[in-house]
């Protein structure tokens, strides 16, 4: 069965850090761009983070550039996006997706103009003090 599972999420502190992670089974996640996105009530949903099947392309929107930092390990299936210097702001459902591997398909996947083969159902970061 193919899944990608959040987890990580939960409440913290402005100023606080979590780390989110993506789980993956039943595909050949090597082959796949992986992207965490988000979307708070009331708001668009956003591209945070992509980082390719290697590992050696990232993009970042510029909401979190400098305080986020994706990173994947492909022995675990697992994506990671950690996330420092959290903001009121950054509340909302985190969720990744995945998409198979083109030549380029960080960034489309990031700015949403290309769909995900596949996403997860979310987790929820909430910042509040």
């Amino acid at each position: 069965q193919l899944q990608l599972v959040e987890s990580g999420g939960g409440l913290v502190q402005p100023g606080g850090s979590l780390r989110l992670s993506c789980a993956a089974s039943g595909f050949t996640w090597e082959y796949y761009t992986i992207g965490w996105f988000r979307q708070a009530p009331g708001k668009e949903r956003e591209g945070v983070s992509c980082i390719s099947s290697s590992g050696a392309t990232t993009y970042y929107a510029d909401s979190v550039k400098g305080r986020v930092t994706i990173s994947r390990d492909n022995a675990k299936n697992t994506v990671y996006l950690q996330m420092n210097d959290l903001k009121p702001e950054d509340a909302a459902v985190y969720y990744c997706a995945a998409r198979r591997q083109g030549l380029q398909t960080v960034q489309p996947m990031c700015l949403m103009t290309v769909e995900p083969d596949y996403r997860g159902q979310g987790t929820q970061v909430t910042v509040s003090s």
